[in-house]
């Protein structure tokens, strides 16, 4: 990728296995130059809401979720839900992250009315909302196709797709981690039918869990390959697995050395996607920061609230001003900017 031939499977397990990490990093460095030219490095302003904790996946490496009927469950009200918005606009975001469990009490028309009350109320919100497990279970319980469910939730205001769920695109993992969830086909088919309907939307990886070097090359490939198809997703983020608190915690927390590491190749081996977000959220400040010089060219989000990672017992947080010296003391202008990549500011 470097010299702008394209990487191979076997070359980026190559780098994944015995890559030099400071020789991945400039290589990785030089990449995003060629791809980002511009002085500046980007954040945006946002907040995740989830909007219930109630899940029948039963996600082995999830804190965050409750059974039906667990005492802690919730479906939030839209009084809490109108001040979370306001504070969110009130720090300066033009977007909202609203994701949930896979809620078997809620019908599709209730997400429908659920969009159409905050694009009513806040115009100016974008809604990124709904990842692609949600989006499946959606069209399961509904009966419907999911270009039906997906046109008729951008009807009601769903403005981009994030890509959560993802974890490992690899269905061995997948099976491993959480049977009852959607396999890697259909993960793949939600996000093809968003792009097709004209939708933009996030690809994500999640590693460091039960997964092989090899599996991480294959979710590389699998995002690359229907970027080539369909050009929809905007940026890709990748964060280590946090275990503290799910059924996985025996498996030793992946650090800093893996994730750069993890972090330059899919800059290197994803040449068809644009934007790579750093993950502070995982890594903490400094990590983040490091990350602009190892293929990220945006700082992801100052993510206002932020609930399942740190159910699993992970708790950096960050301001605006904060995430704008980050990126000044890497050596660019700190942009805003929007999910879109469009800048936001002068």
């Amino acid at each position: 990728m470097i010299g702008g031939q394209r990487l191979t499977d076997e070359e980026a397990l190559t780098l994944l296995e015995k890559g030099n990490l400071s020789q991945l990093g400039e290589a990785a460095w030089e990449v995003s130059r060629r791809l980002h030219p511009e002085p500046y490095r980007t954040y945006n302003i946002d907040r995740n809401i989830n909007y219930t904790n109630v899940c029948v996946a039963g996600c082995r490496f999830c804190a965050f979720y409750r059974k039906p009927g667990d005492p802690e469950s919730y479906v939030i009200d839209y009084e809490s839900l109108f001040r979370k918005i306001e504070e969110t606009l009130a720090l300066g975001g033009d977007q909202i992250l609203l994701q949930g469990g896979l809620n078997p009490k809620l019908p599709l028309q209730w997400y429908e009315d659920l969009l159409r009350t905050i694009k009513s109320r806040y115009p100016q919100i974008n809604i990124h909302g709904f990842s692609p497990p949600e989006i499946y279970f959606f069209a399961r319980m509904s009966r419907l196709s999911l270009e039906e469910v997906l046109g008729r939730l951008k009807e009601a205001g769903l403005g981009s797709l994030p890509g959560g769920g993802a974890e490992i695109l690899v269905d061995s993992v997948r099976k491993q981690l959480a049977r009852a969830k959607v396999d890697t086909e259909g993960w793949l088919a939600v996000c093809r039918a968003w792009h097709r309907l004209g939708g933009r939307g996030t690809a994500t990886m999640m590693f460091g869990h039960v997964e092989s070097l090899a599996d991480r090359v294959a979710h590389f490939r699998r995002i690359r390959e229907l970027q080539d198809e369909t050009g929809g997703f905007t940026a890709f983020i990748c964060w280590t697995f946090q275990p503290k608190n799910t059924e996985l915690e025996h498996i030793p927390k992946r650090g800093a050395f893996d994730y750069l590491r993890t972090l330059a190749v899919a800059r290197l081996y994803l040449d068809n996607i644009p934007n790579i977000q750093a993950s502070w959220v995982t890594q903490g400040a400094r990590i983040g920061q490091l990350s602009l010089h190892f293929g990220a060219n945006d700082m992801g989000s100052l993510m206002i609230e932020e609930n399942v990672v740190a159910a699993a017992g992970t708790h950096f947080r960050t301001s605006e001003q904060e995430l704008r010296l980050l990126i000044s003391q890497a050596g660019y202008i700190p942009r805003r900017r929007n999910v879109f990549y469009e800048l936001l500011d002068e």
